[in-house]
């Protein structure tokens, strides 16, 4: 088997009076191009159905023809709820409507995905209740210079009894 790809010759056939290395090259060339095309050819007939998935624009989300719904989000960290949507397999197109003074989000979706979005949108929002009771409780760090700062005034006796206890 390896020795037939090392042994792999090409038989090419070209009819001239004068045989120069010009019309070589020029034979070479457009085997080549022929190479080129019949490759480019193969490619388009595999890959001619594409239909875009995930993240895409509004138009490629319209242009598939099955009805769009859309969620409005004020919170501006999208990219948690971008990593999400792509977890769920979730069609989706992101406008952002700077009109208002916080800019909120559009989410465009399939809706025959709203099923999967609905789910997606939950753990999202289960995420973000979570990040914010995080939030709400002091970190280690503060909590430790607090009690540093406690030892650190805390009045400590040093002086030295000697007594005999019987």
């Amino acid at each position: 088997m390896q020795e037939e790809v090392e042994n792999r010759t090409l038989t090419l056939v070209v009819n001239g009076t004068k045989f120069t290395g010009r019309l070589f090259k020029a034979a070479i060339c457009k085997y080549l191009a022929h190479c080129k095309e019949k490759k480019l050819q193969r490619q388009r007939s595999r890959d001619a159905p594409v239909k875009p998935q995930g993240k895409q624009t509004v138009k490629q989300l319209i242009g598939q023809n099955q009805g769009v719904s859309n969620i409005e989000i004020t919170d501006p960290s999208i990219k948690e709820f971008e990593k999400i949507a792509r977890k769920y397999g979730v069609d989706y197109a992101v406008k952002k409507d700077r009109s208002t003074s916080p800019p909120k989000y559009l989410i465009f979706f399939k809706a025959r995905d709203a099923d999967a979005l609905t789910a997606a949108f939950t753990e999202y929002t289960g995420k973000k209740v979570k990040k914010a009771e995080k939030t709400e409780r002091p970190s280690v760090l503060a909590k430790l210079n607090q009690f540093k700062e406690l030892v650190k005034n805390a009045v400590v006796d040093r002086t030295r009894r000697k007594e005999l206890e019987r």
